[in-house]
Order: structure tokens, then C-alpha cells, then sequence
């Protein structure tokens, strides 16, 4: 068992939680509690951690049938609650390996349905983020692009918002934009940018084929040199004072009409 917070295990955990260039740098990052454990494919899993309490308080629970087939470190109570990024920590955390996808991987749809995606520009709020991967996934969206001025899908807030969908919505980090749209054009892909000054409501537009939905900033939404890229411009309409909807929700109003569609044709 680790006693001491200053064992060089529990200082690089610390890191790996606060640091996003930690992460990067050793290509992980951390996950915490029963349920994101249990999510979590057995071949992604490097180390594992739990608290000197957590067997004994999960006697009955699927997560200590995972346990038993494999190693793990057991730390104090104490040294625990210092390795958490939680204010209750479940006495359970994990390091998982990082993703490396390629675009290619998502352009080559050979013999599948018309792929739906999500593109995201200057995303910062990790519950945002986290919402729309919870929200991609039971929409049925088959990839999500992050620009590099998202936040780190790995931030441990994020991944704890994600309820375990960032192991299912592929995904790419810091894409290139600009260059990423005419490929996906180029694969028969239509890009439809979200705005407000849009010219089409959204629900007057199809998506019954490859489909891409442009989504911008919290506060500033999306820079006009990428909107003008798009093959249409499309608007939530809003009623009384409101100004614009939160981006995950916009977001969820345009998956989830891509998916009524698709479920109709």
C-alpha cells in the first residue's frame, strides 16, 4: 500500500490531472469512479489505483468483478483523496491510454451508412464538451472534430461529463479546420454552419446524407472565415428575449434532428 503523497506514483498522478502537457507528454489520461471504470476497455487500462477502503465498500459490485482479473495499486484513504480530482472521491482511479486516430479512419466509409459529424471551434467549457459527446452518442453522430482552441477533451472535468461516451464517439483533437472541411466536402460531406444571421432554419434543411455541423464558441460562435466555408448557413429560431441557445444545446437540437430524419427515410 502507498502511505506517502510524496511517492513519485501519487506526484505523477498529480500531474497527469493538472497538467494537460503531462498528459500529452506521456499519452494518458485519468479517469475516476466505479461507473467510468467499469466503461473503460480492459486494453486501454495502464495502471490502476483504489483507495484502502474501496473493496470493502464494493463487496457486491461489478466493478470488483473487473478488479479481480486485474493488478492494481492500493493507496491510503489520505494519499487518495489527494490523487482525486473530485470533492468525493469513489476511491477508484484509473490511467488509460490517450487515442490516436487517423482522418482517414473517418473518410473511408466504404459500404456505411452517411456518416454524421460534429465539428467544434473554440469550444471552452469542459461540461459543454462533455454534453455533446453524451449527446453525439445517443444521436448516433459517428465522429466529433475539435479545433486546437476546444478545451482538453482529456481535462478530468470533461472526461467526467463525457459519462463514459468518450470510449464510444470517435473522435480527433486539434484539427485543422480549415483544411478539414474541403476533405470532408471532398468525401460527399455537407457542412452546415450554425448561426445566428443563418439563412435557413435548421429544420428546413436535410440530413439524410453525409452530414457535418459546424459549431462555434460559447460566447462568440464561429469565426467568419469558417463559416463562410460551409456549405449552408442554418438557424435555431428563438422566441421572446433570448439571444441564442447554449452550444451543447444547440448542438443537441441539430443531432437530434439529423437523427428524426434519418430514422424516417
Amino acid at each position: 500500500m502507498i502511505t506517502s503523497a510524496t511517492n513519485p506514483r501519487i506526484k505523477n498522478l498529480v500531474q497527469l490531472q493538472e497538467k494537460a502537457r503531462a498528459r500529452n507528454q506521456q499519452a494518458v489520461f485519468i479517469i475516476e469512479g466505479s461507473r467510468m471504470f467499469i466503461e473503460a476497455p480492459v486494453d486501454m487500462i495502464e495502471e490502476i489505483y483504489i483507495s484502502e477502503d474501496y473493496l470493502v465498500k464494493h463487496r457486491q459490485h461489478e466493478a470488483q468483478d473487473k478488479l479481480t482479473s486485474l493488478k492494481y495499486e492500493t493507496v491510503s484513504n489520505e494519499v487518495f483523496r489527494k490523487i482525486s480530482d473530485t470533492k468525493t472521491p469513489q476511491g477508484i482511479l484509473c490511467v488509460i491510454k490517450q487515442y490516436h486516430r487517423e482522418l482517414s479512419g473517418f473518410l473511408d466509409n466504404t459500404h456505411k451508412k452517411p456518416p454524421l459529424y460534429i465539428i467544434l471551434e473554440d469550444i471552452r467549457d469542459p461540461g459543454n464538451l462533455g454534453t455533446i459527446f453524451r449527446t453525439g452518442e445517443g444521436a448516433g453522430v459517428d465522429g466529433i472534430f475539435m479545433g486546437s482552441g476546444c478545451v482538453d477533451i482529456y481535462n478530468p472535468k470533461t472526461v467526467r461529463s463525457t459519462m463514459g461516451s468518450i470510449f464510444r464517439v470517435p473522435f480527433l483533437t486539434d484539427t485543422d479546420i480549415p483544411d478539414l472541411i474541403p476533405k470532408l466536402q471532398d468525401a460527399g460531406i455537407q457542412i452546415f454552419a450554425a448561426q445566428l444571421e443563418g439563412a435557413v432554419n435548421y429544420d428546413n434543411e436535410s440530413y439524410i446524407y453525409g452530414t457535418s455541423f459546424l459549431i462555434g464558441n460559447e460566447a462568440s460562435g464561429l469565426r467568419p472565415e469558417t463559416a463562410e466555408k460551409a456549405d449552408a448557413k442554418i438557424r435555431i429560431p428563438m422566441e421572446g428575449k433570448v439571444e441564442s441557445l447554449n452550444a451543447a444545446t444547440a448542438a443537441t437540437v441539430l443531432m437530434y434532428e439529423a437523427y428524426r430524419q434519418r430514422r424516417q427515410y
